[in-house]
């Protein structure tokens, strides 16, 4: 093998091995500028759709997730629930959500949500911003023998339903907000988005 032969060879293995490291080492700078697409955890708080597992949650039961920096409740309703949904009508302020817009068109109804069993909610008292406690209890000695479950704000004293509509003669002046959703699946929600068909009443 002549000098020539040795020198070439080292040639080719000195190329190959410097095209291995910049492309190596362009890979690694890449990264990081790739990694800064994505949103941070504080842009998703900001506005990004949230998506939660209801699987697990149990009837009676209310979850709290975070979704623009707001808590959201998420409560599965019992049948017994939904059967006071009409004894306390004629008691509210807005019974069918007509008079805000805090609300997406289908949740303008005595359940407010897509599912009757599923309610989903802002949980933000709508007079000046606190959190209402869930009281899913019937006639406890505080609220009264009328009460048949919902939300309390400790607040200013505003009462809502376990749709969280509002009650007459209270601090608060609209119903809890519905935020817009759907339904990836039978048990996935996905906060911040809802079907182009959802939107209309």
């Amino acid at each position: 093998m002549s000098e020539h032969d040795v020198d070439a060879g080292r040639r080719n293995m000195l190329r190959v091995s410097a095209s291995v490291v910049g492309v190596v080492g362009g890979a690694a700078a890449l990264i990081p500028f790739v990694s800064t697409m994505s949103p941070s955890a504080k842009a998703l708080a900001a506005g990004a759709p949230v998506e939660v597992d209801i699987s697990k949650l149990e009837v009676g039961q209310k979850i709290q997730v975070e979704w623009r920096r707001k808590p959201v409740w998420i409560v599965r309703r019992s049948d017994e629930m939904l059967a006071n949904l009409g004894e306390v009508e004629a008691k509210l302020r807005d019974p069918s959500s007509e008079l805000s817009e805090m609300q997406p068109p289908f949740a303008q109804n005595s359940n407010r949500s897509i599912k009757p069993e599923v309610l989903v909610l802002v949980g933000i008292c709508t007079h000046l911003g606190c959190s209402p406690t869930f009281r899913p209890e019937l006639a406890p000695a505080d609220l009264g023998p009328e009460w048949k479950g919902g939300f309390y704000c400790p607040c200013h004293g505003s009462r809502f339903d376990i749709s969280g509509r509002v009650y007459k003669n209270m601090p608060a002046n609209d119903n809890l907000e519905v935020p817009p959703y759907k339904y990836l699946s039978d048990n996935v929600l996905r906060i911040g988005e809802m079907d182009e068909e959802q939107g209309v009443a």
